[in-house]
């Protein structure tokens, strides 16, 4: 009897101060209790949305509790990881953070308001996939030496458009800039969707972002594809030529997403949700669906995803320095 009133106080104190049965230390096998929520920092549409959304669906099903994906796009992605960095550490509020927000952004922005190691919990990556460089059917290029002979002989024509500043997008086109010596005018978007939209509308001439994003346009005929950022072909786009096999042996540029809960979590909600998302990432069908756009799901641990951040951060660092971008 006692027990079950101390239990019921517990219950009470618990509402009030709107906590949910894992953060009282309950068993972390009943979670989720409710919706969680994914954060994707980039407009709908994009290649980081379409992870999201896809691996939510199995999340919703295995769970059979609702997954919410809401987009705050802004600032290269710090827009929407801050506001997971600052969320309740409960296992209800993830962010699916890319190259850009958790590793390219901490040496390129001049102040950030998160740090992607110190205020986050790593969960698992979740895919690696290349950038593609595209461009309107109106361009007189079929592939990367084609392009790069336009830009250096009216360079003051073309513009080309990114996933926003500080994204992997933007950093590799740099990256290739410096090393083609070309040059072309940097259009920031909001993520990818927006920035396809006005690449086919002709309001810029070149774009590059996440190949699943651009995929089912470069199959209607509606956009060219020139080149990938990986250093070899994609497995599910065999016959998309890379970078580094069109005059720039070794040039690789890979982007990633991976999922992060905010710092403090409680461990036992770290392992069950980075288990949770490895099994349903290994989902056969899922896997073939993300191949078919051009991706790749590459599940690991949170110590292994945590050791791969470590690198990435050191690794853009040093592509920052050598692109010598910035962001105004």
């Amino acid at each position: 009897m006692f027990h079950n009133l101390r239990i019921g106080r517990l219950a009470a104190i618990a509402a009030l101060a709107g906590l949910t049965p894992v953060a009282m230390g309950q068993d972390p096998t009943a979670f989720p209790a409710g919706p969680v929520r994914i954060v994707v920092p980039f407009a709908a549409g994009g290649a980081t949305d379409i992870t999201a959304r896809l691996v939510g669906e199995k999340l919703a099903l295995k769970w059979k509790k609702p997954v919410i994906i809401e987009n705050h796009a802004g600032a290269g992605g710090n827009v929407g990881s801050d506001l997971v960095a600052k969320a309740k550490p409960d296992g209800y509020t993830l962010v699916l953070g890319v190259t850009g927000s958790h590793s390219i952004n901490t040496s390129l922005f001049k102040t950030m308001p998160y740090h992607p190691l110190r205020d986050f919990e790593p969960l698992t990556l979740a895919t690696v996939y290349p950038n593609a460089i595209v461009v309107n059917t109106a361009v007189p290029a079929n592939n990367l030496a084609e392009l790069i002979a336009l830009l250096k002989a009216k360079p003051e024509a073309f513009s080309y458009g990114s996933d926003g500043n500080g994204t992997a997008s933007h950093l590799t086109m740099e990256l290739l800039k410096t090393k083609g010596g070309f040059n072309a005018t940097h259009v920031p978007y909001r993520g990818g969707a927006p920035m396809i939209a006005d690449l086919i509308g002709g309001q810029i001439q070149i774009g590059i972002t996440g190949l699943p994003a651009v995929q089912q346009h470069v199959k209607a005929g509606t956009l060219k594809l020139i080149a990938i950022t990986t250093a070899k072909r994609a497995p599910g786009a065999p016959n998309y030529p890379t970078i580094a096999e069109q005059g720039f042996p070794g040039f690789a540029a890979a982007p990633w997403s991976g999922f992060f809960a905010p710092k403090g979590t409680p461990p036992a909600i770290v392992a069950k949700l980075a288990a949770d998302l490895a099994e349903v990432m290994k989902d056969p069908e899922l896997g073939k669906k993300m191949q078919e756009l051009g991706s790749e799901l590459v599940p690991d641990t949170p110590a292994e995803f945590r050791k791969f951040l470590e690198t990435e951060i050191a690794n853009w660092a040093m592509a920052v320095k050598v692109s010598g971008a910035t962001v105004d």
